[in-house]
């Protein structure tokens, strides 16, 4: 993370602080931010979504390539931001992606009409099997990832947030190896922002070694439809999974572990994919 984007994060914000119902005193507090970003491909905005600025062309790759709207990174001629007839307030918060003409069709089964919260992914958007048959299942994936790994991921990604350190107001998602290196983390106001920069990223660079996500909060079914698009077998979890989560998971042939905390864990789906240590 660049120096402008960790100053993007958060800001300060005065707060007052009460104890036993009475003033204590005030001071500036690190507040994490949100601010929205238009998404626009071939001109035409597509989406609305609120964020934590920086990164956002991670963001916009991993959200189209999670959508089905773009497959390859050759499918994207160009992306950055545009700001022409922003103002000062908007500056930065306008993403232009150029795509081939044949890819409209699979922009436009995209296009949101409404704003995206950033706790909100493509809720109900797509069913299980339309998803399924636009990515094969991930079961032959035979690599395996040791429980240690997984349990040492939630222990790395937890000292690699320096935002949510500051304000306790963020999400993070890491990237990891099947032997547990960490190839990269992000932070956002959304957990399916994060996601989207990781997996933005790993399209980006071209990264093929990534085979475990680990997520600092909730795994809803658009974070495992994300990582299926990607490519990516395992999700870990600290918190809890939802039902299509779980659903989607062991449809497409995925590992979805989540309380994961010290050496604890469940495992809801793709179980014989974790080796033990014993």
């Amino acid at each position: 993370m660049s120096v402008k984007d960790d100053e993007a994060a958060c800001r300060p914000l005065l707060r007052q602080e009460w104890r036993e119902g009475r003033i204590a005193g005030s001071a500036d507090d690190a507040v994490a931010m949100e601010v929205p970003l238009q998404i626009r491909v071939n001109g035409a905005p597509v989406a609305v979504v609120m964020r934590t600025p920086g990164h956002d062309e991670y963001l916009g790759l991993g959200m189209l390539l999670a959508e089905g709207a773009i497959e390859t990174l050759d499918d994207v001629r160009s992306i950055r931001h545009c700001d022409e007839g922003a103002d000062e307030e908007g500056e930065g918060n306008v993403l232009q992606v150029v795509v081939p003409e044949d890819r409209l069709p699979a922009i436009e089964k995209m296009r949101r009409t409404n704003l995206t919260g950033s706790s909100c992914g493509v809720c109900g958007r797509t069913s299980i099997d339309d998803l399924l048959a636009k990515r094969s299942s991930l079961a032959g994936r035979r690599e395996t990832v040791a429980s240690r790994v997984i349990e040492g991921a939630a222990r790395a990604l937890a000292a690699a947030q320096p935002t949510f350190s500051m304000t306790g107001g963020v999400h993070g998602v890491g990237l990891f190896t099947r032997e547990g290196d960490l190839l990269r983390v992000f932070e956002d106001v959304g957990r399916h922002n994060a996601v989207d920069k990781v997996l933005g990223w790993r399209l980006r660079h071209a990264v093929t070694s990534g085979s475990l996500l680990m997520v600092s909060g909730r795994v809803s079914f658009e974070i495992v439809q994300k990582a299926m698009m990607s490519g990516v077998p395992v999700i870990a979890a600290v918190s809890a999974p939802t039902s299509l989560a779980v659903e989607l998971a062991d449809a497409c042939g995925m590992t979805l572990a989540c309380f994961v905390r010290g050496e604890r864990m469940c495992v809801y789906a793709g179980a014989a994919r974790i080796v033990s240590d014993s």
